[in-house]
């Protein structure tokens, strides 16, 4: 099995490029973040964690994390932030690789892993080999304001808390072009892929 780590900055097209694979080559998909949320839901060990560490002030009335609030002391706070990480992080990597696992035993050719902090939590580690999606930032921010409606004071705050495309670019294996039409994009793919050996499925 082929394991792909997907990465890049906001806009960039992650999701597309995600959809395509599985689409187009049978991929089994996962977003590290959403993983991350299950991870933390009321009941679980992390959500035990960061109850301890942060208080019960960062709960909901029913009892579940209130994600504004844990993000407004972290984001402030780089130990906190650095702190949250290390309770999440370690179990999202445990339980990416029973993922994968089963996704082996099931015969699945191509398994493809996006997150939100890849290269700062070494995600690449799990992976064959990584991909950026590259998209410059006008592009990126004429997407994000169709379609999520930001502004562009927002983007910009985001685009500032975000790494560098240099660094991208220095530790993934390959990049794919999307700062024009999907469709090219998707060209690109197709020769990756061809050169790796996967096949596309059949229509």
């Amino acid at each position: 099995m082929k394991i792909i780590g997907i990465t890049g900055g906001i806009g960039s097209g992650k999701s597309q490029v995600l959809s395509y694979l599985e689409e187009a080559y049978g991929a089994a998909c996962c977003q590290a973040d959403q993983v991350a949320r299950r991870l933390q839901q009321k009941g679980t060990k992390c959500h035990r964690r960061i109850v301890e560490h942060f208080g019960e002030d960062i709960l909901d009335e029913n009892g579940r994390l209130d994600r504004p609030k844990l993000a407004g002391i972290v984001f402030s706070n780089k130990a906190q932030l650095r702190i949250l990480n290390e309770i999440v992080h370690p179990a999202v990597k445990e339980k990416l690789r029973e993922i994968i696992q089963k996704e082996e035993k099931k015969g699945t050719h191509v398994f493809v892993l996006e997150a939100a902090l890849f290269i700062e939590e070494n995600y690449g580690a799990l992976c064959d080999e990584v991909w950026y999606i590259y998209a410059d930032e006008e592009t990126r921010k004429r997407r994000l304001m169709a379609s999520r409606g930001y502004s562009e004071e927002k983007i910009e705050g985001i685009f500032a808390s975000q790494m560098p495309s240099s660094d991208f670019f220095t530790y993934c294996d390959r990049a794919i072009d999307n700062c024009n039409s999907f469709q090219e994009a998707c060209g690109e793919i197709d020769d990756v892929m061809e050169q790796l050996g996967i096949k596309k499925r059949e229509e």
